[in-house]
């Protein structure tokens, strides 16, 4: 039996806090727990930021982080599982965006690291304490790295682009008041 060595722990300890954060988060969007609003409030929410239709956008964004979650805490499918997660974290950083980088305001700033975190996971693997390397790496092959983030980022690049074509849409579709009540007023 091979040994351990502080790579492999700091990698397990990596795995099990970002993945934990990440299935937590994902659950709260699938079944409403921690507090979350479940398929029908999450799919409300993408809706009104512009990720169409909502409970389609609710139930993939939700795979992605508890199931990508999940799989990034046991160390299995790696690239996948990170890829998946770091995908799900572009599409909640562009909604983040417009209020700056810092959480206090509303910004990117947790959703970038998660989704730096699980991207790193894919790329480095998850260490020796895994499932991945008990089952001999079998869904954790070096080609299965590229082609994963590659994937991931043509279809987050997709979504994101059609939400920000939606939003433009809806945007130029509003119309300003051209005369307020005020300049309607005649004088005699």
């Amino acid at each position: 039996m091979t040994s351990f060595d502080r790579r492999d722990l700091g990698l397990l300890l990596l795995r099990l806090g970002t993945g934990g954060v990440l299935a937590a988060h994902g659950t709260q969007k699938l079944f409403g727990w921690f507090g979350g609003g479940g398929l029908s409030g999450t799919g409300q929410f993408m809706e009104s930021v512009g990720y169409a239709p909502g409970r389609a956008s609710a139930t993939a964004a939700g795979l992605a982080e508890a199931g990508g979650g999940t799989l990034l805490a046991l160390g299995l499918a790696t690239p996948a599982a990170g890829a998946a997660a770091a995908g799900a974290m572009a599409g909640a950083s562009a909604v983040q965006a417009p209020n700056g980088f810092f959480n206090q305001s509303g910004g990117y700033e947790h959703a970038a690291s998660l989704g730096l975190a699980a991207a790193g996971l894919a790329v480095t693997g998850p260490g020796r304490l895994s499932l991945d390397h008990a089952l001999g790496h079998a869904v954790d092959r070096g080609w299965m790295v590229p082609v994963a983030l590659a994937g991931t980022a043509a279809a987050t690049l997709a979504v994101v682009g059609l939400r920000n074509k939606r939003l433009r849409s809806e945007k130029e579709g509003e119309q300003g008041e051209l005369f307020g009540e005020d300049s309607m007023s005649y004088s005699a």
